[in-house]
């Protein structure tokens, strides 16, 4: 089973995140920050991540160093469960639609971070984040999972919608590429030899 367990503990938050990349959905996530723990919880069920997160950040200045660091342990949970990445699938995609959205994502767990975030939110905010920081969440976690990512949203009419079809589309594409490819067990994906 390939499971992760993080702490982080700064002046501005304190998070503890413990899962399985081999699970069921299980989650029991509280950020204080009711949206975020609904996308949150989306990749958990969609990705078949459990996902244990509990957050208290200094949300009386705003929800930014909440959702970024949770962005941190996240990836870094990610990373550490993946260790050497033997034998995974390493690059996926996945488009998800919801009601009037259409979200892809494709991801390459290269070992090189790197995001390419396209959106055209309808408004500055949804559930009192600002969507810069859903932006923002996922630039920081692709940087401390050393991912390669691209996120595109490409229409909707709801804000609501549009960030759950990306966090959808996040957890499939998550999940796809984490697989073991019976092909290639216990060797690294890469014609490097190496990520």
């Amino acid at each position: 089973m390939r499971q992760f367990s993080i702490q982080r503990k700064t002046n501005e938050t304190n998070i503890s995140l413990s899962g399985n990349l081999d699970g069921t959905g299980k989650h029991n996530i509280s950020t204080g920050i009711g949206f975020f723990d609904h996308m949150l919880t989306q990749i958990a069920v969609h990705g078949l991540i459990d996902i244990d997160l509990q957050a208290e950040g200094d949300l009386h200045i705003d929800f930014h160093h909440t959702i970024e660091d949770c962005g941190i342990v996240l990836g870094e949970g990610i990373g550490q469960a993946l260790g050497s990445k033997l034998g995974i699938r390493r690059m996926a995609e996945a488009s998800v639609p919801m009601d009037d959205a259409l979200a892809k994502v494709v991801l390459d767990l290269s070992g090189r971070p790197y995001s390419v975030i396209q959106t055209n939110w309808v408004s500055p905010s949804v559930g009192n984040i600002p969507t810069s920081l859903l932006e923002h969440f996922f630039e920081t976690l692709a940087v401390s999972s050393r991912m390669n990512l691209h996120i595109n949203v490409l229409y909707g009419k709801d804000n609501h919608h549009m960030a759950e079809a990306l966090f959808k589309a996040f957890a499939r594409a998550l999940d796809a590429a984490t697989q073991v490819d019976e092909r290639r067990v216990g060797v690294v994906p890469s014609s490097k030899g190496k990520l």
